[in-house]
């Protein structure tokens, strides 16, 4: 789904930017279109925004376990696009990654922002690869590269397929609303495995674990009416591994829904948004924002339960110096019957503010 939280910026820009923009048209996504890859790892600069989400966990040397995020954002502005000028705001790129570590008990992160060119940002379009200064996220002899640094940590990170992409909704088309206008190009790739090296307040660590990646692109995506939406990316004991998301009204409800489940023998089943539930429990208020996030969570997918727990209540994002917006976005673990089943992420957004994409 996601990723979702990070146009509400751009309203400003026509404001702040040379008056050399005119009506642009972005390409629009449509049922039927079929995703071909390798070429659909790399960006899709005709569309309005695209996002590459690596999400995970990460076992330390003493066996405790931390949760990663990086998320590159790409969003065609249609400033200047008929300027000569080479620093017509074309593209921009922006980015967040953070840290959850419990021992430190909140999120750590960091975030970016620039215009694509001059070699310091940009994307390519023939395969993954997303960079801002030394900032990168790129697909290289099969393997994802993740390389990011902020002020209290740092991360190089290697993550390895286990198989090709998981196309969700129709063959990758991922509706969002009955309207099918409201849709976007949308596959995950679970059960990524890492190893690497994370430095956190200097100490420089090695560690290995399973990420998830999400690629996702649009030029209209949330319907009117929608005040944001949960999303959760599980890697399932075993190989199998889950996506599902809901949008919400103004009053927390359910307006859309949708899941895909990928079984170990990598069979995949889609669900529809009456499949799927997400039913709130208990709920943690952030000391600093005083939004209130329901941290735990019960989902029904088809016929199973999963419970969801977070590993540290205190994941909160606030991106207000890059996207504008501020959401919650953590590690969880998940139980099937009181049995540990797998671990992943969960994505929360609109609890403050209603969130603001294209």
């Amino acid at each position: 789904m996601r990723r979702r939280a990070f146009l509400a910026s751009l309203a400003a820009l026509p404001g702040l930017l040379p008056s050399t923009s005119q009506a642009v048209e972005f390409a629009p996504v449509l049922p039927g279109r079929k995703l071909v890859f390798p070429a659909d790892h790399g960006a899709h600069p005709e569309f309005r925004s695209e996002w590459w989400y690596a999400t995970g966990w990460l076992r330390l040397p003493d066996g405790s376990s931390v949760g990663f995020q990086i998320t590159f954002f790409r969003v065609r502005t249609g400033i200047g696009e008929n300027s000569a000028s080479a620093f017509a705001p074309r593209q921009l790129l922006l980015a967040h990654a953070a840290i959850a570590d419990p021992a430190h008990g909140r999120l750590r992160h960091a975030e970016r922002s620039a215009r694509a060119g001059f070699g310091r940002a940009g994307v390519a379009t023939d395969t993954t690869r997303v960079w801002m200064g030394d900032w990168e996220f790129r697909l290289v002899d099969g393997h994802y590269l993740a390389k990011v640094s902020g002020e209290d940590f740092s991360y190089t990170l290697q993550l390895s397929p286990d198989g090709p992409p998981v196309l969700n909704g129709r063959d990758g088309f991922s509706a969002k609303a009955a309207d099918p206008r409201h849709a976007s190009y949308y596959y995950s790739r679970p059960q990524l495995r890492v190893s690497g090296q994370i430095a956190i307040e200097g100490r420089q660590q090695p560690v290995t674990g399973l990420a998830w990646l999400d690629h996702e692109w649009s030029s209209e995506l949330l319907a009117a009416g929608a005040q944001g939406w949960d999303w959760v990316g599980i890697n399932l004991q075993g190989g199998g591994a889950l996506m599902a998301f809901r949008l919400r009204d103004g009053k927390k409800q359910p307006i859309w829904a949708a899941a895909t489940l990928r079984s170990p023998d990598g069979k995949v089943r889609i669900f529809d948004p009456a499949d799927i539930a997400f039913t709130p429990g208990r709920q943690w208020q952030s000391p600093r924002t005083g939004i209130a996030y329901p941290v735990a969570w019960q989902l029904r997918v088809g016929e199973r339960q999963f419970m969801l727990e977070p590993l540290l209540d205190d994941q909160e994002l606030d991106s207000r110096r890059s996207t504008g917006a501020i959401y919650w976005e953590g590690a969880i673990r998940v139980t099937e019957d009181q049995r540990p089943v797998g671990e992943g992420y969960l994505e929360m957004t609109g609890y403050g503010d209603r969130i603001r994409v294209g």
